[in-house]
């Protein structure tokens, strides 16, 4: 006996935000397009198209691993919301069937359920209730009485969608990551330690759209090859939401040094941060990227007063974003775990900015005091020097 499916089996994506969008609306719905064509290329071919604040990813041919495309879907910044929909023609007897056919596997388990449509195409025979009424009938019979129907506290939903060509069938959508395409704000340089704060920062940056490049930030011999690779290795986690990321790595051994050796010990971290934004600042200029980004949480250490930033963020003579600043350190670590880079961040390894840190950091400094430091240390020539001998690290997940 030969069984004709009168289904595919295809992915549907809803809008974030970008769908409250005005006359640029294409615009961001071409980046989206684009990113997502990119992550599911890597497990087969798929059509991507949209229509009415839907994307449909459908397969072309051999897809290699359809749970990891579908995962890959839900870490993409501007949809709101994924789900695998069974794909038939607007036919009342073919919706039937697949819904006889796809719905029940997927409500196993379930002891309730509701019946949803739309009807974006309005020339369809029956209305919005009439199909609900219609598709509740048929599950309820090809379940067997194994589910009944509650309209206020279904543990699933079934929806059947009628669009412009095709009839779509799915249940509950799992949610997306939200936020804004990637790209639709510009490029922003996360400086990138080893620790917890700095890939949340690239995170909740990326979520509103920043490209993320990153610059590392090493002290060999006081830290190891090891640290470097630990902040490689955040990247890559980062790269899931993110895409691939360029990371720069600047040694600031010999600045380090300096500054241990000509300025007040209170004033080491400060001068230090002042360099590393230089540095950074730099580092964005040549990528093509409008702003930094830092892990910073107001109050956390003792560089990061107000004050403390006051003084730092002139060094950098752009905009500094710091998405972190109101999180306190529990908000920050559940965002951690949540993107997975919690774990690689609590490993043991030495970070530059705990080499020659001083017992007593100042915590109220002014401007005038540390560019008179600063002016002690003559740091211009080190960071030459430092910055010509950058690397570079393309970091990709796969």
């Amino acid at each position: 006996m030969i069984v004709i499916m009168l289904y595919s089996e295809i992915y549907l994506c809803k809008y974030g935000e970008l769908a409250l969008k005005g006359l640029n609306k294409s615009k961001f719905e071409g980046m989206l397009i684009r990113e997502i064509k990119k992550r599911v290329a890597h497990y087969g071919e798929f059509s991507v198209t949209s229509s009415q604040s839907t994307i449909y990813i459908e397969p072309e041919g051999s897809i290699s691993d359809p749970e990891a495309a579908f995962d890959a879907l839900k870490k993409i910044f501007g949809i709101s919301a994924v789900c695998r929909a069974a794909k038939t023609e607007k036919d009342i007897d073919k919706i039937k069937q697949t819904i006889r056919e796809y719905i029940p596997p997927l409500l196993t388990g379930k002891k309730s359920f509701r019946a949803s449509a739309k009807r974006a195409d309005k020339r369809f025979p029956l209305n919005s209730p009439e199909l609900s009424a219609l598709a509740g009938e048929v599950i309820l019979e090809a379940m067997g009485g194994d589910i009944r129907v509650s309209l206020d506290a279904p543990e699933a939903t079934v929806t059947v969608e009628i669009r412009e060509t095709h009839a779509y069938v799915h249940t509950d959508a799992d949610k997306g990551a939200g936020g804004m395409p990637l790209g639709s704000a510009g490029g922003a340089m996360l400086l990138l330690s080893g620790g917890i704060d700095s890939p949340v920062a690239g995170y909740m940056m990326a979520k509103r759209g920043a490209r993320i490049e990153a610059v590392h930030f090493e002290s060999f011999p006081y830290t190891s090859e090891a640290a470097k690779n630990k902040a490689l290795e955040l990247a890559r986690l980062l790269c899931v939401y993110c895409g691939d990321i360029r990371v720069t790595v600047i040694s600031v051994t010999e600045i380090q040094e300096r500054l241990r050796d000509t300025v007040d010990e209170e004033y080491f971290t400060l001068l230090l941060r002042r360099c590393m934004m230089r540095l950074a600042a730099r580092t964005a200029r040549d990528r093509g990227c409008d702003a930094l980004i830092t892990g910073e949480s107001l109050g956390q250490v003792a560089s990061q007063t107000m004050a403390a930033m006051n003084v730092t963020d002139p060094a950098a003579g752009m905009l500094v974003f710091r998405p972190c600043v109101g999180l306190d350190k529990e908000e920050i670590i559940r965002t951690a775990r949540k993107i997975n880079t919690f774990d690689t961040s609590v490993l043991p390894y030495e970070d530059c900015c705990t080499v020659f840190t001083p017992k007593h950091p100042k915590t109220k400094p002014t401007l005038d005091k540390v560019l008179l430091q600063e002016n002690r240390a003559d740091l211009s020539a080190l960071e030459d020097d430092a910055y010509s001998r950058l690397e570079t690290f393309n970091i990709n997940e796969y």
